[in-house]
């Protein structure tokens, strides 16, 4: 059941249709009811529905390969390294704090995000950095 509300000549109405068969409505206006014989059915219009054919090539898995193994650890913020805790040839694990970066007079730890080996330094001790700054290099 569709509830409808209309407003004529300031007069408010509530039109709640009951059923609808063929071209007869069954509808209540403000408590009464009333059927109500349409001259042609109503059209509905229906969304077209797309149809994809099948592709001639069957799909090839892409080989791709990174260009590159190394991961970069860079400054969060600028700031001054404050300590190094690795050195080159390091092996690190998950979550191994690698450095101490002071910002704001915050001492902030940087952490490796995944395991690997130290392949560069690219800071020291006491140096300024500036945000997204390289600081360690690792695969």
């Amino acid at each position: 059941m569709k509830s409808y509300k209309f407003k004529v000549n300031e007069n408010g109405y509530t039109v709640n249709i009951k059923s609808h068969e063929d071209n007869i409505i069954n509808l209540e206006v403000n408590g009464t009811s009333y059927d109500v014989i349409m001259k042609s059915d109503v059209k509905t219009t229906k969304t077209p529905t797309l149809v994809r054919s099948a592709s001639k090539h069957p799909a090839v898995p892409l080989d791709v390969k990174p260009k590159s193994t190394t991961s970069k650890i860079v400054a969060p913020i600028p700031g001054v390294i404050l300590s190094l805790n690795v050195q080159v040839g390091d092996v690190i694990k998950e979550n191994d704090q690698l450095l101490v970066l002071e910002a704001m007079k915050m001492e902030n730890n940087i952490v490796a995000e995944k395991a690997g080996t130290v392949t560069a330094i690219k800071v020291t001790v006491g140096q300024q950095v500036l945000q997204d700054a390289v600081m360690i290099e690792f695969e």
